[in-house]
């Protein structure tokens, strides 16, 4: 079971047209930071990236899943971006990124992090998600998606 408000509509883009992984980490560390004053976007795109320097978090399928460990949050927290386009990201079937959900846990949550990455990996491995996410015209409908798949 994911933690209450893990996604919340404020931090859903949705229908971006973004050109690069780099400018994708921005955005989702500019979603992540809104909600939380002690955060900025800069800090937590510096850890998304530090992650993903130890290896692609792309799932495959058009889905990436970066993340990383704050040590100013209590509680983990996500968001997710749909792109008009995918993007590079260096995934190991070699398609592009469109659909990203960020996530960050605190920096004390080893168990938990491993858990919520399985659970959304997991929940990604479905191809009909994956397809209505692509299709979903606004940031209510993709919440709405990924609240019904998480239950």
């Amino acid at each position: 079971m994911f933690p209450a408000r893990l996604i919340v509509a404020g931090r859903i883009g949705n229908r971006l047209q973004l050109n690069s992984k780099k400018r994708l980490l921005e955005v989702l560390g500019s979603l992540l930071a809104s909600d939380v004053p002690e955060l900025s976007p800069e800090i937590v795109f510096d850890r998304l990236c530090a992650r993903e320097r130890l290896g692609s978090t792309a799932l495959g399928q058009g889905v990436a899943l970066p993340h990383a460990r704050m040590q100013e949050i209590t509680t983990a927290m996500g968001a997710f971006v749909q792109l008009r386009e995918g993007v590079a990201f260096d995934a190991i079937d070699n398609r592009p990124v469109d659909l990203a959900f960020a996530l960050l846990v605190p920096e004390s949550a080893n168990e938990t992090h491993l858990q919520l990455i399985s659970q959304l990996a997991t929940m990604f491995n479905n191809p009909q998600l994956i397809q209505d996410l692509r299709t979903a015209a606004s940031a209510e409908q993709i919440l709405a998606l990924l609240e019904r798949s998480k239950a």
